[in-house]
């Protein structure tokens, strides 16, 4: 057989570490807050069947040919009356469809990153983000957060440090709303200054926004789109979060000049997003089952937070360094434990007590955070959930105890 030989981008390629760690949860049984899936039991299958439906009546063969690269029209119509109704002022011509936000990754990333450039994202930050923007050899560069999010003065002192080594950062990444992994809100103070900072650095800010609709306490902050003057900022936004993600779709908003990047870019991977689903969309959109689903889906996930923060209050044990994050609205939860647990030694234990969890590592792009897990409560039932945190702190109280033993022993 003679030898393949692989271009460097392919060699770059990576399997994502929790993908890998996730195969150790499929023991039956076993209770897992790892995956950040939406709970299926509230998937609306009427609206679906028949906005589809509708979709082939209505819109006939032209919901099964090619559509526009840049979206259905109806698509971006309806997808614009929706974000205007958010609060967000948008025309149609401005939305850019996408197959998930994870093609939009895959496709930022390929018009602005080239090997080597300087991308800034959040310390814990996205896993997929991270995969994607390595995949094209970006230089990822975290800086650290606090309970208000992204810090700035970190913020500015990061992009110093990058000019005066002659790698000017191509673009700030954020999840300014229930941050994937940290769940932590960029506070309203915070996005203003993170605007200014990139304004007269020149910079552009793409904003990852799949959780901002899961809101179910407090007040819903500006958007960094609604926010910015100038024209910087790059919206992100997917169904997968807040209505389903079999439907693989979601939508970029952008300055005209990266549309028309993204556009070229998008020929080159699969030419449009599909036709039907789109049109299916819009439909769910127009006679508001998507805004009704949002609504259940909040409710539910207020009810699945709270019985998480409940166990963890009733079952952790009372250790320094133990702590977790208190989210206002999106699907995760984070823990951080005492600096001497590995948490990635950790999981094996927690599998054998049937509950599996996601190592804080793989959000980190310096790999650190060895300490810290991701807890999602979206997809367990309350009764999982509590099972689930009874099991994952006894874990924890044993491992603590392990390295207090081993401690006094050295």
């Amino acid at each position: 057989m003679s030898t393949i030989q692989f271009s460097s981008l392919a060699n770059r390629l990576r399997r994502t570490e929790i993908r890998e760690l996730l195969k150790l949860t499929r023991m039956p049984g076993t209770i897992s807050f790892g995956g950040g899936l939406p709970d299926p039991s509230i998937f609306p299958y009427e609206p679906v069947k028949k906005a589809s439906i509708r979709a082939v009546e209505e819109f006939g063969r032209q919901s099964l040919q090619y559509s526009p690269t840049e979206g259905e029209p109806f698509f971006c119509e309806q997808v614009a009356a929706f974000m205007n109704r958010q609060g967000e002022k948008v025309r149609p011509n401005e939305i850019f469809s996408v197959a998930s936000s994870q093609q939009g990754l895959d496709l930022l990333a390929k018009i602005f990153v080239d090997p080597g450039s300087a991308v800034i994202v959040e310390r814990p930050s996205y896993v997929g983000a991270i995969q994607s923007f390595r995949q094209f050899g970006a230089d990822l560069h975290g800086v650290a957060m606090d309970n208000d999010g992204i810090i700035p003065d970190r913020l500015k002192d990061k992009i110093d440090d990058l000019i005066h080594r002659g790698n000017r950062p191509r673009f700030i990444y954020l999840i300014p709303d229930f941050q994937n992994p940290s769940g932590i809100n960029l506070s309203l103070k915070r996005r203003k200054q993170v605007l200014a900072i990139a304004a007269a650095y020149d910079l552009i800010v793409v904003e990852d926004s799949p959780y901002r609709e899961l809101r179910f306490e407090g007040d819903l902050i500006p958007s960094l789109r609604s926010l910015d003057p100038d024209g910087r900022v790059i919206q992100m936004k997917t169904l997968s979060k807040f209505f389903s993600p079999g439907f693989r779709i979601g939508w970029i908003t952008a300055p005209p000049e990266v549309l028309e990047k993204l556009i070229m870019a998008k020929q080159g991977t699969d030419l449009c997003t599909s036709a039907f689903t789109s049109i299916m969309t819009a439909c769910l959109f127009q006679d508001g089952s998507i805004e009704r689903q949002i609504e259940i889906s909040k409710q539910l996930y207020a009810k699945k937070a709270k019985a998480m923060l409940d166990a963890l209050d009733r079952y952790m044990p009372d250790a320094d360094g133990l702590s977790w994050s208190h989210p206002e609205g999106g699907m995760f939860l984070w823990l951080r434990l005492p600096e001497c647990i590995d948490t990635t030694e950790m999981l094996y234990d927690a599998v054998e007590k049937k509950v599996a969890y996601v190592i804080g590592s793989c959000f980190y792009s310096d790999g650190s955070g060895r300490n810290e897990i991701r807890l999602n409560y979206s997809y367990p039932t309350v009764e999982e959930i509590d099972r689930g945190i009874r099991s994952l702190a006894e874990v924890v109280e044993s491992r603590i105890h392990e390295e207090v033993t081993s401690a006094h022993r050295s």
